[in-house]
This record gives structure tokens, C-alpha cells and sequence, in this order.
């Protein structure tokens, strides 16, 4: 692994803000967080509406996502928002870049760690990566129902296996959180992915490139888990912030 430096990478482009919540506008997001890599690592976070919103009126979170080595635009609303400051940026999906990170490891030779997700989404998830890539140097993978005193012993666990990515499917803002404190003066890239585990492993279904197209995909994921319907709330309220310019 590179050793670790505190200067930031060119390939992480300019640091604009949405609402006050920090997202980095750079060519290529694939390429940044190789290079954040080879510079020693750091904490990706993939920043949309609803993620926005819950930074603004949680203090810690926004701590975590303004402390964030890399964040990347990963909702339509954020691209929206960025564009109406000038920035043309490309959404770029969260679920896609871990998956592109994966792909590269590979090649590589990296270390990954998966952390998070049930124990039968865990199980299936590492069926269906060591399948797909059978030379895949899975070093941990940890389903996140565990119980808190076991915790300690895990972390420390994962920490010596020096991992080069790390893949956290904790849901948000625990992800955040939790790779916040676990990755400091650690090499690797450490990423909340949300729900991917779950999508990887056969589970759930993304939504169709169609709705992603019309930007709809929230959508989708309210017809899949109709309990998230309080937390889409926050998309016009998101909006309508944006257009106050508050």
C-alpha cells in the first residue's frame, strides 16, 4: 500500500457545496478514488438528496461527510443542484463505483473487506462475488447483525487485516459514522454502500435504467420498501431549499 498523506489529490477535482454539504466535482470518479488509494486511502461517501438533508439537521453527519476525503454526486438531485452553480457533473451511483472498485481490485490485487447487510444477504453476497471473481481476496466479511459486545473484538479484527477497500452496508448514518472512526490512520478506501449488498446478492432489484433516465429511481425504492415513505419527505423539501438557495 502508498503511504498516507494528508495533501489533497488532484483527481479529486474542485470541492463545491449543495446546501452547505460538501460533494466533489471531478472528472472521473472511478479514476479519483484509485488515486485517493495510491495516496493513502480515505473515506468515500456518495452524497443524494435524502443524504443531504439528514447532514443538515444531524450535526455529526455533516461532520463525517465535510471530513470525507472523497464525496461523490451519486443522486440526480445533487447533479441537479451542482448544475444550477454551473458544474456539469454526471450522477454517478454509488452501487456502480463499489462494483468498479471491486472489478479493479481484482486486477490489482487489493484486499476487501464487506461489512453489514443480514447473515443471508452476507452469505449470498460472497457466493455470487467468489463466483464472479474467483481470485477476489475477500480478507473479512462481517453480516451487520451483530451483537454489540461483539463488536470490539470484530473491528479490531478487520483493522488488522489492512484491507485495501472496505464495502459498509450499515444504512445511513451509521455507515458514515461508523467508517469515520474505524478509518482513521488506516490505508484503504472505506465506502458506505447502502443498500448494494442486498441488490449484488439477489435480493432486492435495482431500478430500471428507464427510471434512472427520468430520475425516478426513489420511485422504485418506495414501491420495494413502502416504510421509507416519511424519509422521501425530504426530496421536495431538498428541492425547494435548492430553489430558495437557502
Amino acid at each position: 500500500m502508498a503511504s498516507m498523506t494528508t495533501d489533497r489529490v488532484p483527481e479529486l477535482g474542485v470541492r463545491a457545496q449543495v446546501l452547505g454539504v460538501p460533494v466533489d466535482v471531478c472528472a472521473d470518479v472511478r479514476a479519483a478514488a484509485i488515486a485517493l488509494h495510491t495516496h493513502g486511502g480515505g473515506q468515500l461517501v456518495t452524497l443524494n438528496a435524502e443524504m443531504t438533508m439528514a447532514a443538515r439537521a444531524d450535526r455529526a453527519l455533516g461532520e463525517v461527510i465535510t471530513a470525507a476525503q472523497l464525496v461523490i454526486p451519486d443522486g440526480a438531485g445533487v447533479v441537479w443542484a451542482l448544475g444550477r452553480q454551473g458544474f456539469r457533473v454526471r450522477r454517478s451511483p454509488g452501487i456502480e463505483l463499489a462494483h468498479e472498485l471491486l472489478a479493479h481490485g481484482v486486477q490489482a490485487g487489493w484486499t476487501v473487506a464487506l461489512v453489514g447487510a443480514s447473515p443471508e444477504v452476507m452469505g449470498a453476497l460472497k457466493r455470487q462475488l467468489l463466483e464472479h471473481w474467483p481470485s477476489l481476496k475477500l480478507a473479512f466479511a462481517l453480516h451487520g447483525f451483530q451483537p454489540k459486545e461483539a463488536w470490539p473484538a470484530l473491528e479490531r479484527e478487520l483493522l488488522e487485516a489492512r484491507p485495501d477497500l472496505v464495502l459498509v452496508a450499515l444504512g445511513v448514518p451509521r455507515q458514515e459514522l461508523w467508517i469515520h472512526r474505524l478509518h482513521q490512520g488506516q490505508l484503504g478506501l472505506w465506502m458506505g454502500v447502502g443498500g448494494s449488498f442486498d441488490v449484488w446478492a439477489g435480493h432486492k432489484k435495482r431500478a430500471p435504467g428507464w427510471m434512472g433516465a427520468l430520475r425516478i429511481e426513489w420511485l422504485h425504492r418506495l414501491i420495494q420498501e413502502p416504510s421509507r415513505w416519511r424519509r422521501m419527505l425530504s426530496l421536495p423539501a431538498f428541492a425547494w431549499a435548492v430553489l430558495k438557495g437557502a
